[in-house]
């Protein structure tokens, strides 16, 4: 190829990325306004979307493409099975199903699975470099905002066989390069990691009804902050975009 996978995601993605970042969800969230139930409903949709690329990962792990992406350093699913305990108690498995939306998204994962699974390489593009990037931006905000204590509700976030994520990052940057894929297959990976933006869009547009009033709530204190003469929250959306 001539401009490596990695560089084409990137830049094939920004404009999903931006899109993502500007839905009200992610602006309450930037902003430190995190409603405490929207948020286990987030947790919960990511427990279903993640346990659904690792379980697919397994299947494929042997694959002359995906094994260059097999590395279970990454994987989510244990970490968000200890927020859900926290979030929703030990009847967790019984008491969270995915929202529509979510289904939606598991529904994709396992067909491209069945039918295309190079296009596996898309999902795992744009949820685990978020993680490593933003994601960990977003974990300061949530124990700020909602008060937990180290650990508690976070676990997700939490990569604790991966000492160093620049490191990391650029060690996947680079077998993201050296996959052998043609041009064509490229530009539907590209097409797939921003199909999954806007999964994933689709499921925060889900739980914005919440978020919203948090938003209005957030704008009448920063007003009355205002009058107060008392120092403004520090936006984070700048270092976010720089992380990732």
């Amino acid at each position: 190829m001539s401009q490596g996978l990695a560089t084409k995601l990137r830049v094939g993605t920004q404009k999903s990325h931006s899109a993502a970042e500007s839905t009200d969800f992610i602006k309450c969230f930037l902003k430190g306004v995190v409603n405490k139930t929207a948020y286990s409903r987030l947790v919960g949709n990511l427990y279903f979307v993640y346990k659904a690329i690792e379980a697919e990962f397994e299947v494929h792990k042997n694959d002359p493409i995906l094994s260059k992406l097999y590395y279970r350093e990454l994987w989510r699913e244990k970490s968000l099975e200890l927020d859900m305990l926290f979030y929703f108690g030990s009847n967790w498995r019984e008491a969270v199903k995915p929202t529509p939306a979510c289904e939606k998204y598991l529904a994709r994962i396992r067909e491209i699975s069945a039918t295309d699974p190079v296009l596996l390489v898309a999902h795992a593009y744009t949820r685990y470099m978020g993680d490593l990037s933003g994601g960990q931006i977003l974990k300061k905000i949530a124990k700020e905002s909602m008060g937990l204590a180290d650990g508690d509700g976070t676990a997700f976030y939490e990569f604790d066989d991966i000492r160093n994520h620049g490191e990391f990052k650029k060690n996947y940057r680079a077998a993201l390069d050296t996959l052998p894929v043609d041009e064509a297959t490229a530009q539907r990976i590209v097409d797939e990691a921003n199909a999954s933006f806007h999964m994933n869009m689709a499921m925060f547009r889900e739980l914005e009804g919440n978020w919203l009033l948090a938003l209005t709530k957030f704008g009448w204190n920063s007003l009355v902050t205002k009058i107060k003469g008392e120092p403004k929250t520090t936006s984070v959306r700048r270092e976010s975009n720089a992380a990732s």
